[in-house]
């Protein structure tokens, strides 16, 4: 990929390749990314993280793996567009289909959830080398990172050819200091910002 695009190109890019990614590809790749946060030694933390929707890169078997570990897992909470909410993983058994069609827990939201987080799992389509994440422009994880602890771990969770040279980057971006790929596993970024 060259780096002359606007996001809209890489968005378009991306979720095309993301849609023809055959399922035991998919498969594969989610099986290693709940390995690769099973040995991040992230027990014992509150971790925020996500339920992977779409092409989305992981699967429920992340989030049990980070329980396992013994982490508090929180997942956002749909609302307005504004900042995220945030109510604790429990289990699969423990969701329920929440605004847009997206898995949600059913629980009570934790007041100031993102603020606790010692590590946030970040759903990306790309992250650059300087920690540049490009999201799908809805701008809700850009409005909640403000939120977060100044020493939390911001991880972009993309597939291995999600993590490229250089994305375009706006001022309201926040960077992240970490992608977790697949095979890759985790990996601080070179240019990080203050994570």
């Amino acid at each position: 990929m060259t780096d002359e695009r606007d996001k809209r190109a890489w968005r378009e890019e991306i979720l095309a390749r993301r849609k023809a990614l055959p399922a035991e590809v998919r498969a594969r790749e989610a099986a290693a990314l709940a390995a690769a946060v099973a040995a991040a030694d992230l027990g014992g933390e509150v971790v925020c993280a996500y339920v992977p929707v779409g092409g989305e890169p992981g699967s429920l078997a992340m989030l049990d793996a980070l329980r396992a570990a013994g982490a508090r897992v929180l997942l956002p909470v749909t609302g307005e567009p504004g900042p995220l909410e945030w109510a604790e993983y429990t289990g699969p058994e423990g969701l329920r289909r929440g605004r847009f069609g997206l898995r949600e827990p059913s629980g009570a939201p934790v007041a100031n959830g993102i603020a606790m987080a010692a590590t946030i799992l970040v759903p990306a389509l790309a992250v650059d080398e300087r920690g540049v994440r490009l999201g799908r422009g809805a701008g809700y994880y850009d409005r909640s990172l403000g939120a977060c602890r100044a020493d939390a771990r911001l991880v972009a969770v993309v597939r291995d050819d999600e993590l490229v040279r250089r994305l375009p980057e706006e001022s309201h971006d926040h960077r992240m200091g970490w992608a977790l790929t697949p095979f890759g596993g985790l990996r601080r970024l070179e240019d990080h910002v203050g994570n």
